[in-house]
């Protein structure tokens, strides 16, 4: 009789233990027999597991356990990662991305914010999935940047000046279209301060404009006062050759100047700094 009450109570707490776990298989599929707590257990961490691999596959987070981000934060992680995965961004861009816009990974930020982004990428500036990722990886920040306060100002004032082909993408396109208005007016005035009209230096910064992206007092004004005082040479010469502007001052310009100085020769500014190495040291041998 002892028997029999010790199997009658062991069959109850089976069945009670069974009760106990049922809401648990609502994780499991619908034609799966109900797991057992432990299965359920590995299973939640191994999915956890997939999870850390995954994010670290792309280099979204630390390949090193230690230093993964919080429980928490994953599902704000992979979502971001599946959004921008949507837009077209490639399992390759991404070490760059959380490297130059790790805030696009914060469990703080909401991705669906870059949706203007892209919209105006599309439709105002005319770029193709395709390009609208290149200007991303190009410049990421972009993604964090304000359309109406920000880019749509810059991208009116680039059409006034004649900058075409913005779709394009190429890193001075992803940053200039990243620059807020004052900084692309300042490098007009630089310009016409050194004797351009405002129309010559609108078309300078419509056929070149990397000339966005560099410092008028430490790389623009150091060329032109190299230019005129050092090479003696006058502003018309730089109006028909402005893309002297875009050559280094201390890898390309001084030293085919001071060479050609001693050889005696005086050859214009794109002969000058047109020609590869071999072709110039060559001609004018030391």
């Amino acid at each position: 009789m002892r028997i029999k009450n010790q199997r009658r109570n062991l069959s109850m707490a089976t069945v009670t233990a069974s009760l106990r776990l049922q809401p648990l298989s609502s994780l499991s599929s619908s034609s799966s027999p109900p797991p057992s707590s432990r299965p359920l257990y590995l299973k939640f961490h191994t999915s956890h597991r997939e999870n850390l691999r995954y994010l670290s596959s792309l280099g979204v987070i630390p390949q090193n356990p230690r230093l993964a981000p919080p429980v928490d934060n994953l599902p704000a992680i992979l979502s971001a990662v599946n959004f921008l995965k949507s837009k077209g961004i490639s399992d390759g861009d991404f070490p760059r991305l959380v490297y130059l816009c790790p805030q696009l990974f914060s469990p703080t930020f909401s991705i669906s914010e870059t949706n203007p982004v892209f919209d105006f990428l599309a439709g105002e500036i005319g770029a193709s999935a395709a390009e609208s990722r290149g200007l991303i990886v190009n410049c990421p920040s972009l993604l964090l940047s304000d359309v109406e306060y920000c880019l749509r100002p810059t991208l009116v004032y680039l059409k006034e000046l004649g900058v075409k082909n913005l779709n394009r993408a190429s890193k001075t396109n992803a940053h200039v279209l990243n620059t807020r208005v004052e900084k692309l007016r300042a490098k007009v005035r630089f310009l016409k301060s050194i004797g351009f009209e405002h129309e010559e230096a609108a078309r300078v910064c419509g056929r070149i404009p990397a000339i966005f992206g560099y410092s008028v007092e430490d790389n623009l004004r150091p060329k032109f006062e190299f230019l005129v005082y050092d090479m003696e040479r006058e502003l018309e010469e730089l109006k028909k050759f402005p893309q002297y502007f875009g050559f280094s001052l201390g890898r390309r310009i001084k030293p085919r100047h001071w060479h050609l100085k001693k050889k005696g020769v005086r050859v214009s500014l794109s002969r000058m700094l047109m020609w590869g190495d071999h072709k110039f040291y060559s001609k004018w041998k030391p």
